[in-house]
């Protein structure tokens, strides 16, 4: 009879995993071709976004009696009303726009290891809703109606690794969040796969270590979120123990915003959410700030279905996630925020110091701005460890930018505000392995101190 028991953890993991991230080269491509071979890979391929106004989009409509904007076939995502309330003293509420996709998305790392280092099969993915329109994605980044083929489209290419028989080993697997404030308790399974055997090839992917990933994040818009979420929960561990808090006191805060906080929030009938005005051509806010809600015309050659129409949510500026981050006896640490937002699974969710969109707050006084904002906006270049603008969810939302930061801060207090704690960077990769515990930026700025060497 077999052995029963296997070793819980794989030793030698963290060791493959630093190797890769330390090839910044590159062994099957070099790294300064890599976005060559994407724009070779956009110049051959035929992709085309055009916005459209409400009426012109071919199975979306907005219900008569609710208002809200949906697909015919029931599935992909629905426009809703938001209803939200979180009570802590004074009582915040209002309702606005929301995107409800109750189904899970798929995002799988394939990975691999050639002459001795890990590498990771990366697709060069066009969304309609990036900036530059064909970015680095996971090897698979599908929806549950993309991969049952609601749109009687063609197959999710590398799908076979990610579900159904197990054909490689598991490195990492967990359900992670996207944004709260835009999305209805979204969640992703966020997989990376090993295989041995040979994987069939493809013009639209490439194998790349981590290392040259790393080096291509610090550029604008080249790799895509769902690519940097599922790189985030990548088990590095680095074996450093000395932390301003143990890990139990971390978690122990945490649980404690979580059970704070009184977050109720609600779906409504679109057409009862006050302030937002329905037009030809988009949902926008009164004010002109926040968020829009547009339509657009789709052709894409490379896509599972090659011409399509949809809604996409499109901010009215760009936003800023920072990590504030300061060494204390030699140990560098990050100020993580307990952010509440709407669309949690969980009511609250460690995100960067700083998250927000600064023009939204730009006519208040300093008093009313979110903490620490101004600090970014007027930091010092020379304290800035890291620093690009990256693209949102090019899938659902249309040109939404955040420009990530890392800003060292000498002086930052020792004790923070009630919902700021203290954290490693060690710290943020054991909770990430955990569903719900960092969100989606705060992921991504994970990912940036993964490719960074701490001092």
């Amino acid at each position: 009879m077999p052995p029963l028991l296997v070793p819980r953890r794989d030793d030698a993991l963290p060791e493959r995993l630093a190797r890769s991230a330390a090839e910044r080269r590159g062994t099957l491509i070099r790294t300064e071709e890599v976005l060559g071979w994407i724009d070779e890979r956009r110049r051959a391929n035929r992709f085309r976004v055009e916005r459209i106004p409400f009426e012109a989009m071919r199975g979306w409509s907005f219900d008569p009696s609710t208002g809200n904007l949906g697909h015919d076939s029931g599935r992909f995502y629905t426009v809703e009303g938001y209803h939200v309330t979180i009570g802590r003293g004074v009582e915040r509420e209002w309702r606005q726009p929301i995107l409800n996709q109750p189904e899970h998305a798929i995002l799988g790392l394939l990975t691999k290891t050639f002459d001795g280092v890990l590498h990771v099969l990366m697709q060069a993915k066009m969304e309609p809703g990036n900036c530059n329109l064909v970015q680095l994605s996971p090897t698979v980044q599908a929806t549950w109606s993309n991969y049952t083929k609601v749109h009687k489209g063609g197959d999710v290419r590398y799908l076979e690794y990610f579900l159904g028989p197990r054909r490689g080993r598991v490195l990492a697997d967990s359900l992670q969040s996207e944004q709260g404030t835009w999305f209805d308790r979204k969640t992703n399974r966020n997989i990376v796969v090993e295989v041995d055997g040979d994987v069939p090839e493809h013009p639209d992917f490439c194998w790349l270590t981590l290392g040259q990933i790393g080096s291509l994040l610090r550029q604008d818009n080249v790799i895509n979120m769902d690519a940097r979420s599922a790189l985030s929960i990548v088990p590095f561990t680095s074996g450093a123990d000395a932390a301003l808090h143990a890990d139990t006191d971390v978690l122990s805060w945490f649980t404690g915003m979580r059970t704070f906080y009184d977050l109720r929030a609600e779906r409504i009938p679109l057409a009862e959410v006050p302030h937002w005005k329905r037009g030809p051509d988009s949902i926008d806010h009164e004010d002109g700030r926040h968020f829009s809600i547009v339509a657009v015309e789709v052709e894409a050659d490379t896509r599972e279905i090659t011409a399509w129409t949809q809604p996409l949510l499109r901010p009215c500026s760009e936003g800023v996630a920072c990590f504030l981050t300061r060494t204390f006896d030699g140990v560098p640490h990050y100020l993580a925020r307990a952010r509440v937002e709407g669309g949690f699974v969980d009511t609250v969710e460690l995100g960067p110091t700083v998250l927000c969109q600064p023009e939204d707050y730009a006519h208040l006084p300093a008093a009313d701005r979110p903490p620490y904002l101004d600090l970014v906006l007027s930091a010092d270049p020379a304290r800035i460890r890291f620093d690009a603008r990256q693209s949102e969810e090019g899938g659902r939302f249309l040109d939404a930018v955040l420009r990530y930061q890392v800003i060292e801060i000498d002086d930052l207090p020792y004790d923070p505000p009630d919902d700021y704690c203290w954290v490693t960077r060690d710290q943020l990769r054991a909770f990430v392995q955990h569903g719900h515990y960092l969100n989606v930026q705060a992921r991504t700025l994970l990912t940036a101190l993964n490719s960074m060497e701490e001092t």
